[in-house]
């Protein structure tokens, strides 16, 4: 018998400066029974940094043909593709077929080597924006995780701070390509 998803809900109060957005996202977060929780925060964190009305999680782990996260437009048109972690360039390439922009938002320790390998060939591909969560900041989003969540992320400068009731977090986000 299959495992099933553990079932989590957020409601993150949104402040990015950046873009003059200010909203109150109830999210229900399905995490995936092989998925850890830090990238089921860090899909949580992705969503706030290209929060869009039409923005949603997809089956992500569950499906080898859809982002972990996506902007379909009212026409039923995938507008923004956006993925998460150490993502081949041959999955990028496909994506770029299918939408007119694509983000790409890797963690883990490991980063750095896989950028090594892979970077050149990403850094290539049109309509492709990489971005990189450092690991010290990614291993401490467990502290933030109960099964209802309340968080609040701002986003200043492109500097994201998020925090609840106890805890604080400056996150950092660098631009790859």
């Amino acid at each position: 018998m299959a495992l099933k998803p553990t079932i989590f809900k957020a409601e993150l109060q949104l402040s990015d400066t950046d873009r003059h957005c200010y909203e109150t996202c109830h999210l229900t977060l399905a995490q995936h029974p092989s998925e850890t929780l830090q990238r089921m925060m860090v899909r949580l964190l992705v969503y706030g940094i290209n929060y869009h009305q039409d923005l949603s999680f997809t089956r992500g782990l569950s499906s080898t043909d859809e982002p972990e996260l996506w902007q379909v437009g009212p026409d039923g048109q995938v507008e923004h593709w956006i993925e998460l972690g150490q993502v081949s360039p041959e999955r990028l390439r496909k994506a770029v077929s299918r939408a007119p922009k694509i983000s790409l938002y890797a963690y883990g320790r490991e980063v750095d080597i896989w950028w090594d390998k892979q970077g050149k060939a990403i850094a290539e591909l049109p309509k492709v924006s990489a971005w990189r969560f450092h690991d010290s900041d990614v291993t401490q989003l467990d502290k933030f995780v109960s099964r209802t969540m309340q968080l609040s992320l701002s986003i200043s400068d492109g500097e994201l701070f998020l925090s609840d009731n106890t805890n604080h977090l400056s996150l950092r986000v660098s631009a790859l390509v």
